[in-house]
């Protein structure tokens, strides 16, 4: 998630005014700040709950009419095993549980922050590493049951996708090999179950899937295709496509026999995303500037999936693949898989500057699709601007809901279905990145991280009405 270059030092050396605007959507193009701020001002009387509103706690703000719990607290709250809930809360999915909701929950942690996720025996790939998983039980309302690690001695997880099946793919965001404290190659995608700890036992990493800076993934439930981000940079990053071997069937425990049989680690077809518009190829996704942009797609298998010798990403020329600066959150909804890229600069390769993409590729068109761009922001203070969005989830109202990783101010922001943006929460406490939005089943809890100091929330509230759009409706199943 985090990058080690800031983007306010970026934001410094682009050029003077940048793309000049903080929103955008599917009626506005790539304008000056005049337009943004007309759109904007707009923006409140028909979409979203209105402004948010100061926490005398200090910790989230939030509109009129919603609370929030906390669900972990990283230090303070405490496993069940008696250690604290680790640090670093990144991305999150939420399960139906017999008595309210699982949280399969990462962990960030690269090896210098305060709480580890323990090594617990049997639940530990590589004990000299020190992030992972662990399970949040809550009731119905999102009060807190019980905390749990579900996996041990992974590397910098960061986001990861749910599955058709009710599982977690958690990805390591590095390209970490063995040595010094590490005892294993990391840079793997792992599968999580939320209910069954020994599921979770002897963690296999599923090599098919590649050796590279995995942010997220989403998975198609017609044919278990799975799609993964990755945020790298020198070069830019991709788009994977994991196409699964002929016969396989989707569902609890079967991508773990497909790692560990025959074959297992080069199992199915891993392939990056090569974008054309019309007969032209399209070098980097920072071309696009318009929202409604569309590019057909072509898909390039990847020579070497482990990265022996050569990372993944420079296994292609540039005129053979599609690259993105920040590829970031990931999720399946609406027939399709959003992605979304945090940011772009002239300093990392990009064509055009900007503060963040949400794709949708179909996948039965063969196309992507740009559905909302954020200009580079000229405020990152102003609580009306918005940059960076990372993590993503699909809203049950309609829309999406983005988890801001910028600069300055951040918050949890919606995106209508006509693209238009508008505040869900206010980070108070800090400027730390909000991380792993997602829903309950019954559309009533939202639950979102504070990453630093390490904050899990349960957010409820008067949903519905104008959340998705101008005219409000439910539909994203």
């Amino acid at each position: 998630m985090t990058s080690p270059i800031s983007r306010r030092d970026l934001l410094r050396s682009s050029a003077a005014g940048g793309l000049g605007i903080a929103i955008a959507g599917s009626i506005e193009a790539i304008a000056g700040p005049a337009a943004a701020q007309a759109a904007q001002a707009g923006l409140g009387r028909t979409v979203g709950y209105g402004p948010v509103v100061a926490d005398p706690a200090g910790l989230l703000a939030l509109p009129k009419g919603f609370t929030y719990k906390i669900v972990a607290q990283a230090g303070k709250t405490v496993l069940e095993t008696g250690e604290p809930t680790p640090s670093d809360a990144d991305g999150t999915a939420c399960f139906r549980g017999p008595k309210g909701f699982v949280l399969v929950n990462n962990h960030e942690i690269g090896g210098g922050e305060p709480y580890a996720v323990p090594a617990l025996e049997g639940l530990t790939y590589d004990p000299g590493a020190h992030g992972g998983c662990t399970n949040i039980e809550v009731d119905s309302r999102g009060e807190r049951v019980r905390e749990y690690v579900s996996v041990a001695g992974t590397h910098n997880n960061c986001a990861g996708g749910v599955t058709p099946w009710d599982t977690w793919l958690t990805c390591e965001e590095t390209e970490q090999k063995a040595g010094g404290a590490y005892q294993k190659d990391h840079g793997y995608v792992f599968e999580v179950d939320p209910f069954d700890r020994e599921a979770n036992r002897d963690p296999v990493p599923l090599k098919f899937l590649g050796r590279y800076s995995h942010e997220a993934v989403a998975v198609n439930p017609r044919n278990s295709e799975i799609y993964l981000t990755e945020d790298a940079s020198g070069p830019n990053g991709l788009y994977y496509r994991w196409t699964p071997p002929r016969g396989f069937r989707g569902r609890k425990g079967a991508l773990r026999r497909l790692a560990l049989g025959e074959g297992g680690d080069t199992a199915g077809t891993l392939e990056a995303l090569s974008a054309f518009k019309g007969g032209k190829h399209v070098k980097d996704l920072s071309e696009a500037t318009q929202p409604g942009t569309k590019y057909k797609v072509r898909w390039v298998a990847v020579p070497d999936r482990d990265a022996k010798a050569v990372s993944t990403r420079k296994q292609f020329t540039d005129d053979q693949i599609t690259r993105s600066r920040k590829l970031e959150g990931a999720w399946w909804g609406d027939g399709g898989a959003y992605f979304v890229a945090s940011y772009a600069r002239h300093t990392d390769g990009s064509l055009n500057e900007h503060d963040g993409q949400v794709w949708f590729y179909d996948p039965e068109s063969e196309t992507i699709t740009l559905k909302t761009i954020f200009g580079v922001n000229p405020d990152p203070e102003a609580d009306t601007d918005y940059d960076g969005p990372d993590n993503i989830t699909v809203s049950p109202y309609g829309g999406v809901i983005l988890a801001e990783d910028g600069e300055g101010l951040s918050h949890l922001v919606g995106v209508s279905d006509s693209g238009k943006t508008y505040p869900m929460a206010r980070n108070e406490l800090n400027d730390s990145e909000f991380t792993g939005p997602t829903f309950s089943q019954d559309g009533k809890i939202l639950f979102a991280n504070i990453q630093t100091p390490g904050y899990v929330f349960a957010i409820t509230g008067p949903w519905g009405g104008r959340h998705g759009d101008d005219h409000g409706h439910g539909g994203h199943h």
